[in-house]
């Protein structure tokens, strides 16, 4: 096996080496009450790497893991990243038209996925030329005319030795497409290399004070930066992961965090607002916790003394990041009563600032757009030259390239981030970014609709919620439940409007489009 001792990790996979070199029989991922040791993890990755090497995956070919959070997930990831690929984790959520554009987007040469989803990306992969080999786990549920190319998860891992013939891959490679949703209606292929995501993940165990001896709670999805990278963080530190599909059950999560444990656990403010409830009917407290993350909106000030009782023996921290980078700033928990509004500062090792819209700084108080500066900047995004050069700006130094987030944001006279708000349309609800072009692009695909137009409205648990409005021909009706019901055939849950409101006309400005800031006031 390589041989890490006495060097820095360069490579993302190289987590794993190191880890399962270091204590092969710890526990590395309990999946869904199912434990696998550092040791199993390692040998199935290699056989599935073998599996991909054998298939033809050259350095640098994307490989798409359109998957739950599952234990073929988790494989898959480090499978990938070992046999010198670059991984797009898709939400198994995804419905066939966004994953045409993803795989068609990435020019995946491989996907990884689960059975029960078959009815979804059968017709799709059929579709696709560049689709060439699909590795499923599960069961298939759908008969295929033609089984070429396909091949069972267990089969593979079991017809495969473990091969450490490892790709000639360096830290400026890339690591993985991150895909989030772009003012376009498309979503965007954010670029991440081995040396970014290396970076941004010890920064964060860095500030979050975390050790080998952790036990990190996964509810989140692994297709979410936030869920992927408490995998890798996990996996680099030699801790102890477990993962759940998702927050859906809540009293089997929470018997879960008792009999494991937990020392991490990670939320958005949706599964902290259904927590806080929970507690105000029956008592829940988790005393082995000592860490509490959030990101996505930020929680509100009235939810923080519940949470204190929930988790009595936690460090809460507020977080605020952007997908291009990972994670911008962050809250020391000592100051989140004294400073409940800001997000914080800088994570370790990078910089911050704040610019006029005319490229001057500003001074503290006055609100400017918010620029990143740092290893974990992403490459650019896949493709996308002109909205690569909206989003990276030259640096400080001749050929740097920063961030600029458009966010407007103001900072107080010790330094510390206030967010101000977003300049795009870009909606952020349960932790995810929804286009409302994608939305309203559904919306006007269902007959009888003539007009869409779809907003972000402020909602405590939510941070923002999804409120569409539409303008119906007089011959059709259509009930809000319907309509619900169209949307989801087409967008993830977390896309589905929380609201649909039916309008005689959409308001306009004078160039006759639709004036969204007056839909606000509706």
């Amino acid at each position: 096996m390589m041989d890490l001792s006495g060097r820095p990790q360069r490579l993302l996979g190289e987590g794993l080496l190191a880890s399962a070199t270091s204590h092969p029989e710890k526990v590395a991922v309990i999946v869904e009450g199912e434990p696998y040791t550092y040791s199993q993890l390692l040998k199935a990755v290699l056989c599935l790497k073998a599996a991909l090497q054998s298939r033809g995956l050259m350095r640098g070919d994307r490989v798409a893991i359109y998957m739950d959070n599952t234990w073929p997930c988790i494989v898959s990831v480090y499978a990938v990243l070992l046999a010198g690929g670059v991984f797009l984790v898709i939400n198994p959520q995804t419905k066939s038209e966004k994953l045409h554009f993803l795989l068609e987007n990435s020019d995946a040469r491989i996907l990884l996925t689960d059975g029960h989803i078959a009815t979804v990306f059968v017709p799709v992969v059929q579709s696709i030329s560049t689709v060439e080999h699909v590795i499923y786990s599960g069961v298939l549920k759908l008969s295929l005319d033609d089984d070429t190319g396909f091949a069972h998860f267990d089969t593979v891992i079991s017809e495969h030795a473990p091969s450490e013939q490892f790709a000639q891959v360096i830290p400026n490679d890339l690591a993985a497409l991150l895909y989030t949703s772009g003012s376009t209606g498309n979503p965007k292929g954010v670029m991440q290399t081995h040396q970014a995501m290396v970076f941004a993940a010890w920064s964060l165990i860095e500030y979050l004070r975390l050790s080998p001896s952790e036990k990190i709670m996964l509810v989140l999805p692994l297709a979410f930066d936030y869920g992927l990278y408490q995998l890798l963080m996990t996996i680099k530190l030699g801790a102890t992961l477990i993962v759940e599909r998702s927050f859906t059950f809540p009293a089997q999560i929470y018997n879960r965090m008792l009999e494991e444990s937990i020392t991490v656990f990670p939320g958005v403010p949706t599964i902290f607002a259904m927590m806080v409830a929970t507690n105000r009917k029956k008592k829940i407290v988790f005393p082995s916790v000592t860490r509490v993350t959030n990101t996505a909106a930020a929680l509100t000030a009235s939810m923080i003394p519940e949470l204190k009782q929930i988790f009595p023996n936690a460090l809460i921290y507020k977080m605020y990041g952007q997908t291009e980078c990972k994670r911008i700033s962050y809250l020391e928990p000592e100051l989140i009563d004294s400073k409940p509004a800001s997000v914080g500062k800088a994570i370790p090792g990078t910089e911050l600032f704040l610019l006029s819209p005319e490229g001057k700084a500003v001074e503290h108080g006055e609100p400017g757009i918010l620029y990143v500066r740092g290893p974990h900047v992403m490459a650019g995004y896949w493709k996308q030259p002109e909205t690569t050069a909206r989003m990276l700006k030259d640096g400080l130094l001749p050929g740097e390239r920063i961030l600029c987030t458009h966010d407007w944001f103001h900072m107080d006279d010790e330094g510390f981030l206030y967010f101000e708000g977003r300049s795009d349309d870009i909606i952020k609800t349960r932790g995810e970014k929804v286009s409302p072009l994608e939305v309203e692009n559904v919306l006007q695909e269902i007959p009888g609709i003539k007009e869409a137009a779809v907003i972000g409205v402020t909602d405590e648990t939510l941070g923002q919620a999804v409120k569409a409005f539409i303008v119906v021909e007089e011959s059709m009706t259509y009930k809000e439940r319907q309509l619900k019901k169209m949307c989801l055939a087409n967008l993830e849950n977390f896309m589905v409007p929380q609201s649909i409101v039916c309008l005689a006309e959409m308001p306009k400005t004078q160039n006759g489009k639709i004036d969204k800031k007056k839909l606000i006031k509706i």
